[in-house]
């Protein structure tokens, strides 16, 4: 059961992307410090272009979630990643949250659109133990990203997607 619209953006990427054959976890991001730039104009398409100036083949993430909660496509969700490094790229997932997640935290509706999005996509992949499989940027590479508060977030977002799901809360959370 589908609990997300993805608002598709149709990029064009510079080269074709690889195939990703396994998935194995999703990997949360955030913008990081924003410079001044308002992050409520901030979608899938400004990270595009920003990526295509550092030469990469364009958006490094999948999946973006505004501030207003809607859910951007990114890369397409078969492809590769460009978003972590340490080999998760070949079988994680990332999403990008926009904002500066050491400064601010999430808006009410992103969060709700990217525990909506978490339930669908382990409903995809069949993830059994949310506690291995949703990650920050963090848990896989030496980064501050996805920010503080959001990284101090993610249990309860993973118990929100566990309800989601039907999946009791209780014991150790590995269901």
């Amino acid at each position: 059961m589908s609990r997300t619209v993805i608002e598709e953006t149709n990029l064009k990427f510079k080269t074709a992307l690889p195939d990703r054959t396994v998935t194995s976890e999703i990997i949360i991001h955030h913008i990081g410090p924003m410079g001044g730039m308002d992050r409520n104009k901030i979608g899938a398409p400004e990270i595009h272009q920003w990526h295509l100036e550092k030469g990469w083949a364009g958006i490094a993430y999948h999946y973006v979630i505004k501030t207003d909660g809607t859910i951007q496509r990114g890369r397409p969700r078969v492809k590769k990643g460009a978003h972590a490094l340490k080999g998760y790229n070949s079988h994680a997932l990332g999403i990008n949250v926009v904002g500066d997640f050491d400064t601010m935290v999430p808006s009410t509706a992103q969060v709700d659109a990217l525990e909506r999005l978490l339930a669908d996509l382990v409903d995809i992949y069949s993830f059994k133990d949310l506690d291995k499989t949703i990650l920050g940027h963090r848990e896989v590479n030496d980064t501050q990203c996805p920010g503080t508060n959001l990284q101090a977030m993610l249990p309860a977002v993973r118990a929100k997607v566990k309800t989601l799901l039907g999946i009791s809360n209780e014991g150790p959370g590995k269901s």
